[in-house]
């Protein structure tokens, strides 16, 4: 009997549009194949009270996650749409009775106990709060539903990206200065807080939220202008910025900086004067669980990325046509050269997802630094525990190199959730029953 998958997509984040494209492929590549029953499931609702709908397949070909959360949650402003789809489902059916019979033509709202009963596992394609911080975690251990990625833990700790790179820090891995800058202490004394940041930093430095998903709201800051131009646009009481905070820092009408009662400032990683180059990479990696319990990392050719502007936007980075990302990175002119500090990259990256327990998969972001002799040194910019699967995504391109198809890489995320949570449980008996016998 085939394996039930939720595939989770939507939310609430600036990257919701991205997680809905995600889901969609990965739900795609289960439904196509002979070994899932894939179900389209979509979170809705707010941060306050999560709503879970199977999403029919006319909301599934939304490219909107806005357009989606309206239909979900104000059917009746669609109802001139629904009775067209109505007729065209009549006219059609002899054709879906055989080709499409499982179709699911309504949305259907599920609690989180009846969504237990309906699935085997839970693929949350959810990135940022609350799929990626542990929240959702916490709730799908409690009603014992599996799923993929990393833990109620490691979550909470990486999507702070302050406290990620803190721990880090302190296990001797480089990370870059940091100074979270609060609305408390910019409204008490902004001109001492300005001052603060001189003396931390020097100019240009990297503004970005301390807990949202990669890229929303990350900027370069030239100067003290920027600084409170940022700091008016996250500070803001109102969800529409003002063309006087924007136009210091450049924002078009589209770009959007999330609301938060802080945000985190970090030194610009660039190149020494005496290193040979410094790159920009993103490496993907996947986790395997040999018959002792123990995760073992197989970490991916790292990406090379290339930003138009001096960071890189969502669209870059995960839609189709907007992004170069250069697969495998280009450390060195010689190959066998390249290959060495590739080796050396890998082997850093895997004892940072070791000190983290990542499990199933992340993607690590960070520069890599090359000095002669193939000298490296990994300055960590992020990690994502739950990295975005959309088709362009580089990570495909890199699981590619190590033979897996996109399938396979997905199968593989989870088989590992499942395997793990099976021996998790395993365990336990094993403790139990040891427990009992010294009583």
């Amino acid at each position: 009997m085939h394996k039930k998958i939720g595939v989770l997509m939507g939310g609430f984040t600036p990257e919701r549009h991205v997680s809905l494209e995600s889901g969609r492929n990965i739900y795609s590549k289960l439904a196509a194949s002979n070994q899932y029953e894939a179900l389209p499931l979509f979170l809705s609702g707010s941060t306050k009270a999560f709503r879970i709908f199977i999403l029919p397949a006319a909301l599934l070909l939304k490219d909107n996650a806005d357009d989606v959360h309206d239909a979900l949650l104000h059917p009746t402003r669609f109802r001139a749409a629904e009775a067209l789809l109505t007729v065209i489902r009549q006219e059609a059916v002899s054709i879906t009775k055989n080709y499409a019979k499982d179709a699911i033509f309504t949305a259907e709202e599920l609690t989180f106990s009846a969504l237990k009963e309906r699935i085997d596992f839970i693929f949350i394609a959810l990135h940022g709060r609350p799929g990626e911080d542990g929240t959702l975690q916490k709730i799908l251990e409690k009603y014992d539903i599996p799923y993929n990625g990393s833990g109620i833990a490691t979550t909470a700790l990486t999507i702070d990206k302050y406290a990620t790179n803190q721990f880090l820090a302190k296990k001797g891995f480089q990370v870059a200065q940091q100074l979270v800058v609060t609305q408390k202490d910019w409204d008490d004394d902004q001109v001492t807080t300005i001052h603060a940041v001189a003396n931390l930093f020097t100019y240009p430095i990297i503004a970005k939220p301390v807990d949202d998903g990669c890229s929303a709201g990350v900027m370069r800051i030239v100067n003290s202008d920027m600084l409170t131009a940022y700091a008016s646009a996250t500070f803001r009481d109102k969800p529409l910025m003002s063309n006087k905070v924007m136009q210091p820092l450049g924002l078009q009408v589209a770009d959007y900086i999330p609301q938060q009662k802080r945000f985190l400032l970090e030194a610009l990683i660039e190149k020494d004067p005496k290193a040979l180059a410094c790159l920009e990479t993103t490496t993907g990696l996947l986790t395997h669980i040999d018959h002792n319990g123990k995760t073992l990392y197989e970490v991916f050719e790292p990406s090379e990325t290339v930003a138009v502007d001096a960071i890189l936007s969502l669209e870059e980075k995960f839609l189709a046509g907007e992004g170069h990302n250069i697969t495998p990175a280009r450390f060195d002119g010689n190959a066998k050269v390249a290959a060495i500090i590739s080796k050396k990259v890998k082997h850093e990256l895997a004892n940072i997802a070791t000190v983290l327990n990542i499990q199933g998969y992340a993607r690590i972001d960070a520069f890599v630094k090359i000095y002669p002799h193939q000298k490296i040194e990994v300055w960590i910019i992020e990690i994502n525990a739950l990295p975005a699967m959309t088709p362009a995504t580089c990570i495909f391109h890199q699981c590619a190199l190590n033979g897996y198809t996109p399938f396979d890489f997905i199968h593989a995320i989870i088989q590992y959730g499942w395997t793990k949570r099976n021996f998790a449980a395993y365990s336990e008996t094993l403790i139990l029953d040891t427990c009992i016998k010294k009583s």
